[in-house]
């Protein structure tokens, strides 16, 4: 799902709320868990999933092409992990799709 079909869901469910009212909220959550995020904090979405930073290390690589020994630098990567609940929903969303 996209931010725009995530606001249209959004909209469709709570029609007290017009639409920019919507698009707002969205924007102001995605915005606050870039910003959390960027500081090196963590994120919990309960029920739902976390994400948080992970610094790698800088390490030595090799260019595939030359087999040249090159420096990858350190970097930072984001983790995703899926919530039980989550994931018991999408595992239950499987078998449903399988069993028709």
């Amino acid at each position: 799902m996209i931010r725009s079909e995530l606001i249209a869901s959004l909209a469709e469910k709570h029609p007290q709320l017009t639409a920019s009212d919507v698009q707002l909220s969205v924007k102001t959550i995605i915005d606050s868990i870039n910003n959390q995020l960027a500081k090196g904090g963590r994120v919990e979405i309960r029920g739902g999933c976390s994400f948080n930073v992970h610094n790698r290390p800088p390490r030595k690589g090799r260019n595939p092409k030359t087999g040249e020994e090159v420096k990858v630098p350190e970097r930072a990567t984001l983790k995703f992990r899926a919530g039980t609940e989550l994931r018991e929903r999408v595992n239950i969303e499987k078998l449903n799709k399988i069993a028709a």
